[in-house]
């Protein structure tokens, strides 16, 4: 008679994952709690589980470890090297049994099905948000410490995580490594370039829970909803009021002096996006605005202005727009 497979009975109170034996659900719960009760003697790391102490104590005793042969990393663990490997090979055996998405580790796999099932097990411990991914718990946390640890060595300007500074120095760099393979169009940001190539596909997947209208950009779909419920993000220097956030930011700029957006071709600045986008035309030699009078072009359009308002035989005291 075959042995009856022992049923899963420990419950955790948190992520309401099951578990077989007690034991396994206490170690579980360090992942919720960060607890790290086994401490290395020699310096003074800790782990969650004793058999990561073990493999870790191997770097102080030299007892065996597993070189990669391809970039001199040393893994403890030969499962660890096995894992590692993945990452100049390629390979990505582990998939997604909803969306088909690959990926080289296991535990990649259970954290991104986290995002179709909506559980977020790891949570903050000061105002009790709630997220997908342990790792962005700290970031999350430096909003209520107002830690900012990295800082643009160009303007000074500090984030609360590195990927924020990593694209805000394309700001001054000009940097554009996101490249619509549609239509050639490049972007500083890869959400930027996901929600552009909407555009191309016809696709709206941000939507109003409200009034069932459907937008490209997530933003878009920000800024629409402050019809329903009247917000109206406003300068908190001088009161002035504005319908999308992004002018916000911009218009700041006017107080703190700041001038983000940088020419790569001349390197002047400029405290708005907009500003920086019709300056471009003179070391280009594009001309966008055009005279529908008599078809003379321009480089920027406060010159189709004043070439428009020039008397005409016809009209010689008042300007023609």
């Amino acid at each position: 008679m075959s042995k009856e497979k022992p049923q899963s009975r420990y419950q955790c109170n948190i992520c309401k994952t099951f578990f077989t034996y007690k034991h396994s659900l206490t170690t579980h719960k360090r992942i919720h709690t960060g607890e790290k009760p086994f401490h290395c003697d020699i310096c003074g790391e800790s782990f969650p589980v004793r058999s990561d102490l073990t493999n870790h104590e191997r770097i102080h005793t030299g007892k065996k470890l597993f070189h990669c042969d391809i970039c001199g990393k040393l893994s403890s663990r030969a499962r660890d090297l096995v894992s590692h490997k993945r990452i100049h090979t390629g390979e990505k055996p582990f998939s997604c049994d909803i969306c088909g998405k690959s990926f080289s580790q296991s535990n990649a796999v259970t954290s991104h099905k986290r995002i179709h099932t909506g559980e977020k097990p790891f949570q903050c411990d000061i105002c009790g948000k709630s997220f997908v991914f342990k790792s962005s718990v700290a970031p999350h946390k430096r909003i209520h410490t107002g830690e900012k640890p990295y800082q643009c060595d160009i303007c000074g300007k500090s984030f609360t995580v590195g990927s924020a500074l990593v694209t805000h120095k394309r700001i001054h760099t000009g940097e554009r490594p996101f490249h619509c393979d549609i239509c050639g169009e490049s972007f500083s940001r890869g959400r930027s370039l996901t929600d552009h190539k909407h555009i191309h596909t016809g696709e709206r997947p941000f939507h109003c829970d409200i009034c069932g209208n459907s937008f490209y950009r997530s933003r878009n779909l920000t800024d629409h909803k402050r019809i329903h419920t009247g917000e109206i993000p406003y300068c908190d220097i001088c009161g002035k009021s504005f319908s999308q956030s992004r002018n916000l930011i911009d218009h700041k700029h006017i107080h703190t002096g700041e001038k983000p957006y940088c020419c790569d071709i001349c390197g002047k600045s400029f405290s708005r996006r907009d500003v920086l986008a019709k300056h471009k035309p003179i070391h280009t030699g594009e001309k966008p605005y055009w005279c529908d009078i008599c078809g003379k072009s321009f480089s920027v359009k406060s010159k189709l202005i004043m070439h428009k308002c020039i008397p005409t035989g016809e009209n010689p005291y008042n300007c023609a727009i």
